[in-house]
């Protein structure tokens, strides 16, 4: 069994920050951003929260999908900027589509959160566990952000995404996974009830190592993605996009050269969103959806990468 695509959803702030506004908050400009990142502007939330976009997703998902949310049997979301610890973003989101029969829960890897949570549902499905499953991809990170930090601000933005999945007779998604907590330190962000936040407030911001980051994600996102091939009988010519973690345009096109394949075939919506973390991919795979640019039979990479250090992948047929 695998579990298809039914339907998409996404839901971004209609505050707009673009990069010419950054720069009359910190010593930057538009030229500087575009050039190290491809980001032009990024959404971020006003009275919108984490659950709220979360849900909205949601319910555009359900609805394309035309499935009875009655029907649906779990519910996954990835975040790690959650404005509720308890009762989980999941169950918020389980009360607005009124998916009553579902049980729900959050998943928390940071940018490879979705991938993740995706995979998790794939697996769920691939062993006649539950056979119709809501994954949603939804980050505040502007609420995570110190904004007189150059080195962060200018990357993050806020959003959610939502894929409705149904299980369906066919080959199961073919998927990889990894971690490396001994590089933790790369990309970290303190929760306000750690002691250790205690020494300074600043800690509850993120803080991250550029250059480890981007060395470790041109390194290992190729890595995973000929790692998921090498299970099948495919090329990478066979694979029609490769749908990434929308962090840096950089990176994508540096990953795009070590696999040889053309840019082309990397989608990218980093100039309007920048880094929603766990929910770039979602909301780049509603995007692509709904301009009618995937097909069925088509087949389709996804990786996340991040905070953890964590990387996933996972190939499947839309």
């Amino acid at each position: 069994m695998i579990g298809k695509i039914y339907g998409t959803g996404s839901y971004v702030p209609q505050r707009v920050l673009d990069n010419d506004d950054l720069s009359k908050i910190v010593d930057t400009s538009d030229e500087w951003i575009r050039e190290r990142t491809g980001i032009g502007k990024r959404h971020i939330a006003g009275d919108e929260t984490t659950s709220f976009m979360a849900g909205e997703a949601a319910l555009k998902a359900v609805e394309q999908s035309g499935i009875d949310p009655e029907q649906i049997e779990l519910i996954l979301v990835a975040t790690s900027s959650s404005e509720v610890i308890f009762p989980c973003a999941a169950c918020e989101v389980q009360k607005k589509v009124g998916a009553v029969h579902a049980v729900g829960y959050d998943l928390n890897s940071a940018c490879t959160g979705f991938v993740l949570a995706f995979n998790t549902a794939q697996a769920y499905i691939s062993a006649g566990i539950y056979r119709t499953v809501l994954v949603v991809g939804a980050e505040s990170m502007s609420n995570m952000l110190d904004w007189t930090d150059r080195s962060t601000c200018i990357l993050f933005g806020d959003g959610a995404g939502a894929v409705l999945l149904c299980a369906e007779e066919g080959t199961p998604a073919v998927m990889a996974a990894h971690s490396d907590g001994k590089k933790g330190a790369a990309l970290t962000c303190l929760s306000r009830h750690s002691k250790e936040w205690e020494k300074s407030d600043k800690d509850s911001y993120i803080h991250m190592n550029g250059q480890e980051v981007f060395k470790f994600a041109v390194r290992k996102v190729p890595e995973i993605i000929k790692e998921v091939l090498a299970q099948t009988e495919l090329t990478l010519d066979q694979i029609d996009y490769f749908i990434l973690h929308q962090a840096n345009r950089r990176i994508i096109e540096a990953v795009a050269k070590r696999l040889k394949t053309d840019i082309s075939r990397f989608p990218m919506n980093l100039e309007e969103y920048a880094n929603t973390s766990a929910a770039t991919v979602p909301i780049l795979l509603d995007e692509m959806n709904r301009k009618g640019e995937l097909e069925r039979g088509q087949k389709l990479m996804l990786s996340g990468f991040g905070a953890g250090l964590t990387w996933a992948a996972c190939l499947f047929e839309w």
